[in-house]
């Protein structure tokens, strides 16, 4: 991989690891239209240590509030019932299905989930199904602000209401982003969705959940660098892009949800797919472009 590739593919990483199109899709995307080698799994989770960087950074008072509180409760019966307390135990069940998939899946995840022709497909499928979920989030709010025409419907939940159930729901979903084209981000937040969350609310615990399971599986794959055509400085060039950006589309997207709807990336993810469909059915690209025989 040269140190244009490792800039590039950086730049792709942090902007779209926190936008619900997926990175990983992204990633294996500029690659194929490119011409260059798939870049692979491992650099896209090593990567991914970069973006989750900027999570720890930008939400450092909550998770630092989150972790003592954690840490108290150890000791401390009574600290069992604390809000902070609980959401670092809702973090930890919530990351055990991506975590337990993600081992049990690893040569699915390096070898045919990459295939150009599932990736539209979760592109152009978990498009619609963000977009219902929005549509609900924007329907529910709009009825919350009706002037009590509508006060059968109960109010947006937030973190404050988050339980084991919902935390294993929201891991369910994080779980399917091993798979590329379907995102980590837009997963969870579409499953927070429909479970009553606020579109903030949703966006904020997907960017928590992520920071273990992140974390775990760019630190797993550390081994992996140096095989292959990606070698150590390219991958920490990109990883180091990669949470410069981050950090500034973090900020962007939590400013940006907070008074629009996920309907344009609704929009461009199902285009994307549709147009990925087209150039593979037309012979323009392989469903295998990039990879590496080995």
């Amino acid at each position: 991989m040269s140190w244009f590739e490792s800039l590039i593919l950086g730049l792709v990483q942090g902007l779209t690891e926190f936008l619900p199109i997926s990175s990983s899709a992204h990633l294996r995307l500029t690659a194929a239209f490119a011409g260059w080698e798939d870049p692979g799994a491992a650099f896209t989770a090593i990567t991914q240590i970069g973006t989750e960087t900027a999570v720890l950074i930008y939400f450092r008072k909550d998770i630092s509030r989150i972790i003592s509180a954690w840490f108290r409760s150890l000791r401390d019966r009574s600290m069992r019932s604390d809000h902070d307390a609980q959401l670092g135990w809702l973090v930890i069940v919530g990351s055990l299905p991506i975590g337990i998939l993600g081992v049990t899946l690893k040569d699915h995840i390096e070898g045919p989930f990459r295939d150009l022709r599932l990736i539209a497909t979760t592109l152009v499928v978990m498009g619609v199904v963000l977009g219902i979920a929005d549509r609900l989030a924007a329907r529910r709010a709009a009825a919350e602000t009706s002037g009590g025409r509508h006060r059968s419907v109960a109010p947006g939940k937030t973190l404050k209401d988050l339980g084991v159930r919902d935390g294993l729901i929201y891991g369910l979903c994080q779980a399917m982003a091993l798979v590329p084209g379907v995102s980590r981000s837009g997963a969870t937040i579409s499953g927070g969705l429909f479970m009553g969350y606020t579109r903030e609310a949703a966006a904020r615990y997907s960017f928590l959940l992520a920071i273990p399971a992140v974390l775990a599986s760019g630190l797993f794959e550390l081994t992996e660098v140096g095989e292959g055509h990606v070698s150590w400085g390219p991958t920490i060039f990109a990883t180091v892009i990669a949470f410069g950006v981050g950090y500034a589309v973090i900020a962007w997207f939590m400013k940006f949800i907070s008074t629009r709807s996920f309907m344009p990336f609704v929009i461009y993810r199902i285009l994307l797919g549709l147009l990925l469909f087209a150039l593979v059915a037309a012979g323009v690209l392989s469903p295998h472009a990039g990879e590496s025989a080995g």
